[in-house]
């Protein structure tokens, strides 16, 4: 029985909250619709007032908007080879990290060559890809702000080409050339140079792989590690 009577009173309560909430909805929709109406009927000098009003209301909206798509966050970002660092970004800056990301976990750059397996003129084919289009996608995009003790996402990217990819392209693709263009017929297996440069590879695909992860974190990224597939420098 008091059960009964309690499930009773919450009802109540909610039927009489239910209807208010209806009368509420009724009674702002009829003013509305007044509003509206007064404003149909206004005509001079009046007219020009509220169509300002309404003028100044939609570029302060515009400008609360534009505000929240250019405040600044920190993010720390954790790259082994060149430690942690604190990085200032807005929603430029995520999107060109998020484009950086997509680039690099795309490609060979952080994806496995198995020793047997793959070519490796396609492996440093791609790798010079990466550097094309992080430089074309940096060139592009509008310079990050400066904020004195933050790191930019073109600190990371331009890290990434001179640290990482120069070296290991300026040392291999001559070496892989010169082979290609004296043995023209010859299979790439024959390449006395063939296991070291897999073993750079690797090396460099394991630091990449930091890189990656940290473009993910300065676009928000969720699940990033999965979308690399466990590929890093534990694999």
């Amino acid at each position: 029985m008091h059960w009964t009577l309690r499930q009773a009173g919450l009802l109540n309560r909610w039927g009489r909250g239910r209807l208010a909430r209806v009368l509420a909805a009724a009674l702002v929709g009829a003013l509305t619709g007044l509003a509206l109406f007064s404003v149909t009927q206004v005509t001079g000098r009046s007219l020009f007032v509220i169509t300002g009003g309404v003028a100044g209301m939609a570029v302060a909206f515009a400008i609360e908007a534009y505000g929240r798509a250019a405040r600044l966050t920190e993010v720390r970002v954790t790259v082994p080879q060149i430690s942690e660092f604190t990085f200032v970004v807005n929603n430029d800056a995520r999107q060109v990290a998020w484009q950086l990301f997509v680039e690099t976990v795309t490609r060979v750059s952080t994806q496995p060559l198995a020793g047997d397996e793959g070519h490796l003129r396609e492996a440093l084919n791609s790798l010079y890809g990466l550097f094309a289009t992080t430089r074309e996608t940096l060139r592009a995009s509008r310079p990050s702000i400066a904020v004195s003790g933050g790191q930019t996402v073109e600190y990371l990217a331009v890290t990434m080409l001179n640290r990482e990819l120069r070296p290991f392209l300026s040392a291999w693709h001559p070496r892989l050339s010169a082979y290609e263009r004296d043995h023209p017929a010859a299979p790439e297996s024959n390449w006395p140079g063939n296991a070291a440069c897999r073993e750079a590879l690797r090396v460099v695909q394991n630091d990449l792989h930091s890189y990656a992860l940290g473009f993910a974190r300065l676009a928000g990224v969720r699940g990033a590690e999965a979308l690399l597939g466990g590929n890093g420098p534990s694999s």
